[in-house]
């Protein structure tokens, strides 16, 4: 929702939202191990845990996300003396349209976060936290994808709308490499890892723009981080500019101050927009200029969502009939 990019440095905060689109994944307990991701036409897949990992018998490499959430699922199963039955598992995705193009609303995070939730709740003795679920599928995403924030982890866990900061990546691969066990990573303090659930203005309307055109996070993350060693000086004038912004938010929906929320939404889309700029990424494509304008004209304020790049847009009104000329 805001503070994208910016929270991939240590103490930097967004707000995310979960939105009501869903990736099921269903489980039963078979006589061999198989599984069938239905949006990839791979069905019935065997796979088997061994050496600490779990393997898909495919080469597509659309399976590696499934792979590792698996693995991480069954280790922490293993360390509390769980030893899983064989089982079935489907996976089927609501976060991409017809044609099999993703809406960009975090699907790679998703399909571990349900994964992960599916398997400690057909096997552990005690029903899974959100906390539990959210710390799981982090290592997970964090070593597969290699950066991110966690923040559409956090939104598949917990739902609703958070403030949040993140562990940091790096801080996590090392915490991970540096563990003798996922119970002694779980125990430990995430230092710079900190969420809060906060509110909408009941008087604030919300909806989702997508322009058609998928963009790769871990691609424009990559590009905007260049821009730390490339210039300095813009970067961090970025991170001010971006918490400015989100504090601005924060204000709006902790104390129902509608004016602060759509200002700092405003606010939050020139610094996207600037950094963008400088790191020569197009952050704000022009339909989604078109988008945030439309907004605008509404009363209201839009602004690129996520990785942006023609990707998803968060649009704000004042009310849901609110309509522009």
């Amino acid at each position: 929702m805001a503070g994208e990019f910016a929270v991939l440095q240590p103490n930097n905060h967004l707000v995310v939202m979960a939105v009501d689109r869903y990736v099921f994944t269903t489980i039963q307990l078979k006589d061999t191990n198989k599984i069938s991701l239905m949006d990839f036409q791979l069905t019935n897949l065997s796979w088997k845990y061994s050496d600490g990992k779990a393997v898909i018998a495919s080469d597509d490499p659309r399976t590696r996300f499934v792979e590792e959430a698996m693995t991480i699922a069954i280790t922490y199963l293993n360390e509390k003396q769980i030893s899983p039955a064989p089982f079935q598992l489907t996976i089927n995705s609501e976060l991409d349209d017809e044609s099999g193009v993703k809406y960009g609303l975090g699907s790679s995070a998703a399909v571990v976060t349900s994964v992960i939730a599916a398997i400690l709740k057909q096997f552990l003795p005690f029903d899974p936290t959100a906390e539990l679920i959210f710390k799981l599928a982090s290592i997970s995403h964090v070593i597969t994808q290699g950066n991110g924030s966690g923040a559409d982890v956090a939104a598949s866990s917990y739902g609703g709308f958070l403030e949040y900061s993140s562990f940091q990546a790096e801080w996590l691969r090392k915490a991970h490499k540096d563990a003798k066990s996922l119970t002694e990573l779980l125990q430990c303090d995430w230092i710079y890892f900190s969420l809060e659930p906060v509110q909408l203005p009941k008087n604030v309307y919300m909806c989702i723009g997508w322009t058609g055109s998928p963009a790769s996070t871990p691609k424009l993350v990559d590009k905007i981080l260049q821009l730390k060693s490339d210039n300095l000086t813009q970067f961090n004038h970025f991170l001010s500019e971006s918490e400015k912004a989100v504090s601005k938010i924060l204000t709006g929906m902790k104390q129902n101050n509608v004016e602060s929320l759509f200002d700092g939404v405003k606010q939050n889309r020139h610094a996207l927009a600037t950094v963008g700029q400088h790191a020569k990424i197009a952050i704000e494509t022009p339909l989604l200029s078109k988008l945030c304008d439309l907004a605008e004209a509404c009363g209201g304020a839009g602004k690129p969502s996520g990785a942006g790049g023609a990707i998803v847009e968060l649009l704000l009104c004042p009310h849901k009939n609110k309509r522009s000329n």
